[in-house]
């Protein structure tokens, strides 16, 4: 788990490329609010997902919202959809 995911948080949804070194994660604070955080895996890394950006401290009420942004923030992501 990221530095930038806190314990507390419930990853809701894990979504890679196909290439599987790049991951949006969605997750729920205890609050009630939603957020994302993008990672990358790189081989010299050892497989560890690494935060890319910090969106984690973005709010959002809904979990579709927080989806949107990922969108609109992440090309990559916002190409799968």
């Amino acid at each position: 788990m990221s530095r930038r995911i806190d314990r507390s948080w419930v990853v809701l949804a894990s979504i890679e490329t196909a290439e599987g070194n790049r991951c949006i994660d969605v997750f729920l604070r205890p609050d009630g609010t939603f957020g994302f955080e993008e990672f990358r895996r790189d081989p010299e890394d050892a497989g560890a997902w690494t935060p890319v950006a910090w969106f984690s401290s973005a709010v959002f009420a809904t979990r579709a919202e927080a989806e949107a942004a990922a969108r609109r923030a992440v090309p990559w992501f916002a190409a799968l959809h």
